[in-house]
């Protein structure tokens, strides 16, 4: 961890050292040029919206009620973790990301990229969402759907887009603080200085609270504590220019997340140091070359529901991710925007963990286990999009070399005799995909729009190697699982009928082959495999409006008929684990230019199943959360936040009968500075 701090360090100067280094004559040619600094990326090509994008805006992200960006993303309908529960309140082993009905999966089935890097845990595959912070941010883009493209591989269910918030939407001093139901507080704060001709931001955030009981009231005991929670992140960015069409974009982010969960000593700590690089060039050959470092860790104490004792702790998990990317985009005329590049990743990490016997008083240790591996992932691909007047053509391919190397799982009794060593055989194999689409606009008010597409996902190292219980469930690790695989296709339509009205609608099919679940292979124990099937296929609707009196509306909704193809199983034909039928969100509000601004989110989730059998139910929930700012001058903003002000039961886990719950009606009082 050590070593890593210091190459973001190394790295963090990087943008200035370019400045410094400028050639004698070359600072007059500069300052003579128009040198306008972004800290953007390269611009979408045209062809972009046949895939059906939604884009969630800055002021949605900085009026969410929670102030997480996982709520915020439930704006887009279809959109699901492997809980229903947030970052404050749940394993963080648990937050993968997954759009259209694809199942349960506490890996990410979704590509989730910062600033162009991909942001999941490399061991793991979990979504750090309480490093991701909705106000360090320019907007966020959500294309449900697979088809890999220029983005990289993973990205069967879909990609969602962090873009970082650019200079001009930032303020100089920004601060804020709240405090909230069961004495929680947030705090955060930044700057963002100009430095020459480009600038950096510097930006911090501390959340804790003593946290709700998630354990419903009748199945409480004694050792019943509620999700306590404490996390901090810091975020450095900076950018500088190179000349009037490139400059280098740096961003260092620090994080440290602790929960308690269920019992007493139920801790886990998930920690993390990234950094990245980029250089950007929008001049006629235009650039978009990309290098980063992730250095990961958890811990996390599992507590037997029966004697509360101490039964396994996963001691040390630790990771690094590495990887780059170079896309380029050639000057082959007005009505083509070519793209092709190169992208790699490699993911390493082993787990440390010491089972213990919680049946007897004195909590003997009873084994230390240790598994790892390394994965790499290598890709190159073309896309392009033609314009031929009111048709846009897109179309890519990629070709990928992945191998699973290194992997291992050692057990040795507390006497210091192995009871198990195992080594898997290396394996590595091509896979290829692509995407297609084209997009029609019929007139100004209406577009029409299809796309096909096929990608597919490694197993994670977790998933490979590490088994795990959560009581009175246990899930056997599985080192043969092979990649999964998506083909999908949809269709849609999108109308402008009226200045500010926004209309969209998509039909869509897809089949994810060979798709990872834990299967019940015996009672209280499932395994992690790869089943035939999953397929999927519904409609997603979404809809934004400006309404008079400064109100607007923002509404999606998704049915999904998703089912498994396991012919000869148990659970052939039923839905995924996890998977609601019917999901939908509603956001009215009301802002007018100057004064006080009032927003309310209405969120409906189908009930779902815990489990591939659909032995355990999740009900349906509805939940009601809202917003009031109250600007009072010079910058300064009073803001009151609720969340669930229905105070709705939002079952979360049921494991034969033993239920966690979300989060319960929660207030929030602060103040909010920014010039």
């Amino acid at each position: 961890m050590r070593r890593t701090k210091w190459l973001a360090l190394g790295m963090a100067m990087a943008p200035f050292a370019a400045q410094a280094e400028t050639p004698d004559g070359a600072g007059e040619a500069m300052a003579a040029a128009s040198i306008v600094v972004t800290g953007t990326g390269l611009s979408l090509p045209p062809g972009t919206p046949a895939y059906g994008a939604v884009v969630i805006d800055r002021d949605r992200l900085e009026d969410a009620a929670s102030g997480r960006i996982e709520s915020v993303l439930a704006d887009v309908a279809g959109f699901q973790q492997f809980r229903r529960s947030d970052s404050r309140a749940s394993n963080p082993s648990n937050q993968g990301a997954t759009l259209r009905a694809l199942g349960g999966n506490a890996s990410s089935r979704t590509l989730v990229l910062l600033d162009g890097v991909p942001v999941a845990d490399p061991f793991f595959g979990y979504i750090p969402f309480s490093a991701l912070v909705p106000d360090r941010l320019a907007l966020v883009r959500v294309t449900r759907g697979g088809g890999s493209g220029a983005f990289g591989a993973g990205a069967v269910a879909g990609t969602i887009e962090l873009a970082s918030a650019t200079r001009d939407q930032m303020p100089h001093v920004g601060a804020s603080a709240y405090y909230g139901s069961r004495d929680a507080t947030e705090l955060s704060a930044s700057i963002a200085p100009d430095l020459g001709s480009g600038y950096v931001s510097l930006s911090g955030r501390w959340d804790r609270g003593d946290g709700f009981q998630t354990t419903p009231k009748d199945q409480r005991v004694a050792a019943t504590v509620p999700a306590a929670y404490d996390s901090w992140s810091t975020n450095l960015r900076a950018v500088a220019p190179i000349d009037a069409t490139s400059e280098i974009q740096f961003r260092g982010t620090l994080f440290q997340d602790n929960r308690t969960l269920r019992f007493a000593g139920a801790d886990s700590v998930s920690q993390g140091q990234d950094a990245s690089i980029r250089y950007i060039s929008r001049g006629r050959w235009q650039v978009d070359a990309l290098a980063y470092l992730q250095a990961r860790n958890f811990s996390n104490i599992v507590i037997s529901s029966t004697s509360f004792r101490k039964s396994l702790d996963q001691r040390n998990t630790p990771s690094t991710g590495i990887g780059g990317k170079i896309e380029l985009r050639p000057p082959v005329g007005e009505d083509h925007v070519l793209r092709i590049g190169v992208d790699s990743r490699f993911a390493t990490g082993d787990m440390f963990e010491d089972a213990y016997n919680a049946g007897i008083a004195s909590n003997p240790l009873t084994s230390r286990r240790h598994a790892g591996g390394d994965q790499i992932t290598s890709g190159i691909f073309a896309e392009d999009d033609w314009t031929i007047g009111k048709l846009v053509l897109t179309g890519g391919v990629r070709a990928d070399r992945w191998s699973i190397r290194n992997g291992f799982y050692k057990a040795v009794s507390a006497a210091g005799l192995v009871t198990q060593d195992s080594s898997y055989a290396n394996r590595s194999d091509w896979e290829f995909s692509g995407r297609a689409g084209a997009l029609y606009h019929v007139s100004d008010a209406v577009a029409l729009r299809a796309a096909a597409y096929s990608g597919f996902r490694l197993p994670t190292l977790n998933e490979l190697y590490r088994p795990f219980v959560v009581f009175p469930i246990t899930t056997q690790a599985n080192a043969a699982l092979k990649p999964e695989k998506l083909k999908g296709v949809e269709g849609g339509i999108d109308l402008t009928p009226a200045s500010g009205v926004q209309l969209s609608a998509t039909l869509f099919y897809n089949r994810l082959d060979d798709a990872i679940a834990n299967v019940t292979i015996a009672t209280n124990t499932r395994q992690r495999q790869n089943v035939n099937a999953i397929v999927a296929k519904g409609v997603e609707l979404t809809a934004s409006t400006q309404l008079p009196a400064d109100f607007s509306l923002l509404a999606s909704y998704a049915y999904s008929h998703s089912e498994v193809d396991a012919p000869g199983m148990a659970f052939d034909g039923f839905a995924p684990a996890q998977v609601p039928r019917h999901s939908a969100s509603a956001t009215l509000a009301w802002a007018p230019k100057a004064g006080p601004e009032l927003s309310a989110t209405l969120r409906y989730t189908a009930k779902q199943y815990e489990d591939d059998l659909q032995s355990d139910v999740l009900p349906d929930a509805l939940t009601l959360d809202a917003l009031a700012r109250l600007p009072i001058g010079h910058g300064v903003s009073l803001v009151a936040r609720g969340e669930n002000l229905f105070d709705e039961d939002v079952v979360t886990r049921n494991a034969g009968g033993s239920i966690d719950l979300g989060t319960p009606r929660t207030l929030w009082i602060g103040v909010r500075f920014g010039q």
